[in-house]
Order: structure tokens, then sequence, then C-alpha cells
């Protein structure tokens, strides 16, 4: 189990990383999680990867976790702070330059259905590939690229309409 961790404890650091966006909270649970396979290894089936069963494990470790601090607030963002202006930026990679601009584009991503939301996440802050996500979220390659893609269309179309209205 020891090899196991050294191998994957980086992957399931960043994945619950990118959920919580909270380096303590996810080095936490990676613990969790990691306890967690040690003591269901004998549930582990070979049917997926060991990377994607313990990305399963985290994801539910997370779960659970929300759902004992269900009223505590993890992030918190004051907007008065964080008043940029986003348009002028070519494209969302370069949002990721700037802190501030980081901190806009994930309340930004926040507002997106779950299953794009997670996609960004993984993406933008667990530094995954397609490959990988549609692996941990059981589903294909091109499924992840499509949400993703549609996820930037509708985040560009968001932060455009929130400066019209500012």
């Amino acid at each position: 189990m020891e090899e196991l961790y050294k191998e994957y404890s980086r992957l399931v650091y960043n994945y619950l990383n990118s959920l919580c966006m909270n380096s303590d909270i996810a080095e936490e649970l990676t613990q969790e999680t990691f306890y967690k396979a040690v003591k269901g290894i004998n549930k582990f089936n070979n049917e997926c990867k060991i990377s994607t069963w313990l990305c399963k494990i985290a994801k539910n470790t997370w779960l659970d976790f929300l759902r004992k601090e269900k009223n505590q607030k993890l992030i918190s963002i004051d907007d008065e702070k964080y008043n940029i202006n986003i348009l002028s930026q070519n494209s969302l990679d370069n949002l990721m330059e700037d802190k501030d601009d980081i901190i806009m584009l994930y309340k930004y991503i926040h507002t997106l259905d779950e299953a794009t939301k997670e996609v960004f996440y993984l993406r933008l802050k667990g530094e995954l590939s397609f490959k990988n996500i549609a692996e941990i979220l059981g589903k294909s390659e091109n499924w992840a690229k499509l949400i993703f893609c549609r996820g930037k269309a509708k985040l560009k179309e968001v932060i455009e309409n929130d400066r019209k209205r500012m």
C-alpha cells in the first residue's frame, strides 16, 4: 500500500484540491482516502485502473466531508476586492496568469452545472488530461472535451453578461 501511496497520492491530492480548492482540506482528505482504500482493498476488482478507483474513493470522501460541513462556507470572495476587467483578456487561458483573475474565474466556474464544474476543476486545478478526467468520471474522452468546450463558451457568455451589468 505504501507503493500505491507514493505513486498515486499526488494524483489524489490534485483531484481533491481541484474539488475543494483548499490545500489543507485536500491533504486531510487524501489521507482519509488512502485509509479507506486500505480498509477496502479487497473490494478492488480490477474492472478499472487503480487511479480511477482511488479517485472514486476520494470523491466519496469529499462528498462525505461536504455533508458533515454542510453549513460551513469553505470559500469566501469579496466581490468589491476582485473587480477586474475580464473582457480585456483574449481567452480563458490568459485569465490564469493573474491571481485576482483566477479567483474571479473560479467564481464564474462555480455558476456552471455540476458536471461542467467538475470537468473544469479537474482540468484547471487538477491539471489532468481529458483522458484522466474521462476515466475518473466514467465517461468518454470526447465527452470530457465537449463539456469543457461548451463550458468555456458558457463562461465567456456569463462573463460578458456580468460585465455589461457593471
